[in-house]
């Protein structure tokens, strides 16, 4: 574990931050048996349906209005990161309110609020959490997850709750720092994540590794050994049959049986001070696709199964494409992404079998993105919303509109064609389908 002293804690605020906000999880995923799975009008996780930031979607329009898309409805929220989970016609995310923080419901096709969950969770200023509070402000950073009619939402001091979805109703609830003694933790920017009758989160980027929740009772189903985590969320990987928890280490990545906890593999992935964010890519039949900013670059693994065993294995690594907070996106032969930290950010795309640098655009700040259906989604930190088309010739930006305000680090949410967006102030709902 690293020691966390205030010079270095500086440079780490905004990498942590979001995406993590870290930037959260649902259903039951398409390509594995074991992840929740959402239907396509749902968006019950972390980074979408199969968590990783592609969805299928009505048709994108690639053309707009002088004014931008058109907007459905705008309203005041709060502080915070936490992503927009969708239900039906029902959206939740979280909030801070001065000495609390919310796990609120809002009414999809007006942004009225259906019920909102208040906690006291007051901010220590000094030391750690200062530094933190004062560059990116007081979160939440993490996104709820949906499952079995619940919502399952951790906050920055550790304190995760189970609420009734359709009433915000109590289920259950953990101080998380409490119950496992955490020490030198990083706020909770992982996202939960749902695996048959559990939720597994890991423990806020402390040392103490990682715990499955009973989702009906909160009951402690298992506990991973030691491990000194990053602030990245989780995601769940299938090979031959085999169910695998990926989860940021701070100097490396982890597999883990979600069946138990036990450690499967290991393989390094350096970062200045154990700062890995982004959430790693994984597709079926695919390599596994890992990128952090402060020096760590990205990496390509091949994971092969032999005599039972996943064996990692670099195809190749560079520090071409450096993610901060920033999620990969897949299109074809290219591994796109925003590329850069405290300096300028650049969008790359990296070639999947080489690693080689294809090209660099030069105009977004770092950015989220999501891909639907083919048609990019991209917000970037200034408040930037746009759709663009990627391919080996390059990013072509068809429309753009500064519509929110820095900083603007939550993912976009796309389903059936409608975009849910949150700056630290506003959720903004916009129709950009044909």
């Amino acid at each position: 574990m690293h020691s966390f002293n205030p010079a270095r804690r500086k440079h780490l605020i905004r990498a942590s931050i979001v995406a993590a906000a870290a930037l959260a999880l649902a259903g039951m995923s398409t390509y594995g048996s074991g992840q929740a799975q959402s239907r396509p009008e749902n968006w019950h996780q972390w980074g979408g349906p199969q968590r990783n930031f592609n969805v299928e979607s009505a048709p994108i329009a690639r053309t707009w209005p002088a004014g931008g898309p058109r907007q459905l409805w705008r309203r005041s929220l709060g502080e915070g990161y936490s992503s927009i989970l969708v239900d039906g016609s029902t959206l939740v995310t979280m909030y801070r309110r001065g000495d609390s923080e919310a796990v609120v419901a809002l009414d999809a096709g007006s942004g009225r609020t259906l019920w909102e969950h208040l906690y006291d969770a007051p901010l220590t200023r000094d030391g750690y959490f200062d530094v933190w509070f004062n560059a990116a402000g007081p979160g939440p950073y993490s996104t709820p997850l949906i499952a079995d009619g619940m919502v399952f939402a951790v906050g920055v001091t550790g304190k995760f709750h189970a609420l009734d979805l359709k009433t915000g109703t109590v289920r259950w609830s953990k101080d998380l720092v409490q119950s496992f003694t955490l020490k030198d933790y990083n706020a909770f920017a992982s996202s939960p994540l749902a695996y048959k009758n559990e939720v597994i989160l890991p423990l806020g980027g402390s040392n103490q590794g990682v715990v499955a929740f009973r989702r009906d009772s909160g009951e402690v189903a298992w506990r991973s050994a030691e491990l000194p985590l990053g602030p990245g969320s989780p995601i769940l990987v299938e090979l031959d049959g085999q169910r695998e928890l990926v989860v940021w280490g701070q100097g490396e990545i982890v597999a883990l049986n979600p069946d138990g906890g036990a450690t499967l593999w290991r393989h390094p992935h350096p970062t200045q001070m154990g700062l890995n964010v982004s959430t790693p890519l994984w597709e079926p039949g695919r390599p596994l696709f890992l990128s952090s900013a402060y020096g760590g670059g990205s990496r390509m693994i091949r994971l092969s199964r032999v005599n039972g065993r996943t064996h990692p294995e670099d195809l190749w690594s560079n520090n071409r494409m450096r993610l901060h907070f920033g999620s990969a996106i897949r299109v074809g032969n290219l591994v796109i992404g925003s590329s850069g930290d405290f300096g300028p950010a650049f969008m790359v795309a990296l070639n999947t079998e080489t690693g080689e640098e294809v090209w660099r655009e030069r105009t977004f700040a770092r950015a989220q993105m999501v891909n639907a259906s083919g048609t990019l989604v991209i917000i970037d930190e200034d408040g930037d919303i746009a759709v663009a088309s990627a391919s080996e010739a390059g990013l072509r930006v068809h429309a753009r509109k500064e519509l929110l305000a820095s900083n603007a680090w939550t993912p976009p949410t796309v389903v059936g064609g409608r975009l849910y967006v949150r700056d630290r102030k506003d959720v903004l709902a916009l129709e950009l389908s044909q």
